[in-house]
């Protein structure tokens, strides 16, 4: 290599290396700067103790001096401005970060209510198929309510802005009515709901999942069917919503199917440790789906 480019090579190093330095010299310096808006006076106090001994003992109390006067300088002068705006740095993260997981609840939540949309329909499909072959005449009647039902409620299964309990015991009463024209006398069906709860907050969908469990793991494998029951109550500053069943009993063994592992989550991303779905069996059969999450008198205004 030519002597002129070796020694521009060097030159070039060294002007990279002084760069570096630079670079990371200003790093420190606002390191130190940000330290010293935010560090309590009496920790200050015991640094300038520390480095004045030090400097002392190896002879160049200067440097203690400075290093006391310029901090001083600092703390007073910019601390207090330097300190504010850390504390704003930081909230703001924290405000992304909220918004982050708001943003990816939000985003589960509709992802787990489109798993229950399609399942629905799928079996009320699956319905009329089977009556087209035993009773044509039925599955007519059972796609007309199809039809009805669809008509009213799909705007509320779309729904992303919540619901009320109202919509959610409208939307199960026509889903029951396209049930009994199938299991015909086989199936009853009792609504204890009061009026005054119509308007409290309800997630979409779930009242429907839990009927559809009580039919189809209660009241189908019993041959002289059954009835469902729904209730709503307030207990304190809860509102429990109940579907239970006079049917065959639940495996208490077996696991949450899809529909109820669908509600826990839903639960939990809504209400966190604040609402729950519990299963139990009654002493005379059958089984009691209970979902208790806190209580609004009405859904709020967007």
């Amino acid at each position: 290599m030519p002597i002129a480019d070796m020694r521009a090579s060097q030159l070039n190093r060294g002007v990279d290396f002084v760069r570096d330095a630079g670079r990371e010299a200003g790093k420190l310096w606002w390191r130190f700067f940000d330290w010293l808006a935010v560090v309590e006076w009496r920790q200050l106090y015991l640094t300038w103790l520390f480095v004045g001994v030090f400097f002392v003992l190896v002879n160049t109390p200067e440097a203690g001096f400075w290093y006391i006067f310029v901090s001083l300088a600092v703390k007073v002068l910019a601390g207090g401005k330097r300190k504010a705006e850390l504390l704003a740095k930081e909230a703001t993260l924290q405000a992304n970060v909220a918004t982050l997981e708001r943003s990816l609840a939000e985003a589960r939540m509709a992802a787990l209510q489109a798993q229950v949309e399609p399942h629905f329909l799928f079996n009320t499909l699956a319905l009329i198929g089977q009556l087209i072959e035993t009773d044509p005449p039925e599955a007519a009647r059972v796609h007309a309510h199809l039809i009805d039902y669809l008509r009213s409620a799909l705007p509320q299964l779309r729904a992303r802005d919540g619901g009320t309990l109202g919509k959610q015991v409208e939307l199960s009463r026509a889903y029951l009515a396209i049930m009994q024209a199938r299991m015909k006398e086989r199936l009853a069906v009792r609504f204890e709901v009061p009026d005054f709860l119509g308007s409290a907050p309800f997630p979409p969908t779930m009242l429907q999942t839990l009927i559809e469990n009580a039919i189809k793991h209660g009241l189908e494998p019993k041959i002289a069917g059954g009835t469902v029951t729904v209730r709503a109550y307030v207990v304190q500053a809860d509102l429990h919503v109940q579907v239970c069943d006079d049917g065959v009993g639940i495996d208490t063994h077996a696991g949450d199917g899809v529909g109820l592992a669908n509600i826990r989550e839903r639960l939990q991303l809504l209400y966190g440790t604040q609402a729950e779905l519990s299963i139990a069996m009654p002493p005379g059969g059958g089984a009691c789906a209970t979902i208790r999450l806190p209580y609004r008198m009405m859904k709020e205004a967007p």
